[in-house]
């Protein structure tokens, strides 16, 4: 009885030892979203800039294509901002892939508006990379705050 008991005492302490600790590797990079507003501008909290889409439009010029959102309840006229695409893996001082300024029309309440704009650059169009690794970062450059 007293072996079985030893027995028992062993199995039960062995299986409740505490898991080993395994090292978590850092996941992939946080999923593409919209573009991050830089500077503290009024309207920032209320414009959102996303869906960056690339095509090239001839040697040496890229065709962006994005989406200005307002989520104001407001009327926004002739929206100026300033932005700048970086890839996800890119560090502080590396250069963006593009940066340009655009103008977007008046974008009414709760109203969203594509903007094209071409942006001279000396990557091909399979240079670059894809949507999900691209970040961007955007000023709002007018109206004046």
């Amino acid at each position: 009885m007293r072996n079985v008991l030893i027995l028992m005492f062993a199995v039960l302490a062995a299986c409740s030892t505490a898991p080993e600790t395994k090292q978590t590797k850092s996941g992939p990079p946080e999923p593409p979203g919209a573009a991050a507003a830089i500077g503290k501008h009024p309207l920032n909290k209320y414009v959102e800039v996303m869906g960056f889409r690339m095509a090239e439009q001839g040697a040496g010029k890229l065709k962006i294509t994005f989406a200005v959102v307002n989520h104001s309840e407001a009327d926004i006229g002739d929206l100026g901002l300033k932005i700048k695409l970086i890839t996800t893996a890119a560090k502080p001082d590396d250069p963006p892939i593009a940066e340009f300024e655009a103008k977007v029309p008046s974008v009414g309440p709760q109203e969203n508006k594509d903007v094209t704009v071409t942006v001279p650059t000396k990557l091909r169009i399979y240079e670059l990379p894809d949507w999900q690794f691209l970040r961007a970062q955007f000023e709002i450059t007018s109206p004046a705050p």
